[in-house]
């Protein structure tokens, strides 16, 4: 485990910035104690500053996983969010996108938001500014890219795709023994 280098940190941030925007700070300075991010094995770990201390006297080579773990870096350095950061992203997100129960089984197969899906969409969200994926009671179900902007969603034919599919909670079940 080690800290993220100035350039891993600036590519991280970019893409927590495209989901949460300016409430990275939030999930760093929490009421309940200091938080930091941590690279082990190309993927970047979110952890309570008290539980690394306790860590620091384990070998890196045993040490399997440690915090929350958000994504991880490609070969290309390019850094890939996993659904296991959804619970922490979900609270800060600033565009949101609500489906319809009809359309709720489809994206967590993994297929894109349609606009026969949509429930209802975030004001002002641009186009392809990062959303939280949302049924219509606020379960977060995962998240995406916003393929069209909210005005070109009202004008849209049933058939359009409205959100880009990145991922969802059926990920837990579909590919388990890669998200470690």
């Amino acid at each position: 485990m080690r800290p993220l280098t100035e350039e891993e940190t600036k590519i991280f941030f970019e893409k927590l910035t495209k989901y949460i925007g300016e409430n990275i700070k939030l999930l760093l300075e929490r009421a309940d104690g200091s938080y930091c991010f941590r690279l082990h094995r190309d993927r970047v770990y979110y952890v309570s500053e008290k539980i690394m201390k306790w860590a620091a006297n384990v070998a890196r080579e045993n040490i399997v996983a440690l915090g929350t773990c958000f994504g991880k870096f490609t070969k290309t350095r390019k850094f890939r969010l996993h659904i296991t950061a959804l619970d922490f992203l979900a609270p800060y997100a600033q565009h949101k996108i609500w489906v319809k129960a009809s359309a709720e089984q489809q994206f967590l197969y993994g297929h894109h938001v349609m606009k026969s899906g949509l429930g209802r969409i975030t004001e002002n969200t641009p186009k392809y500014q990062g959303v939280i994926v949302l049924s219509m009671t606020d379960l977060p179900l995962g998240f995406g890219v916003a393929a069209k902007a909210t005005a070109e969603c009202r004008h849209a034919d049933p058939m359009h795709i409205i959100a880009f599919h990145q991922a969802d909670l059926g990920e837990y079940i579909r590919a388990e023994e890669t998200l470690l």
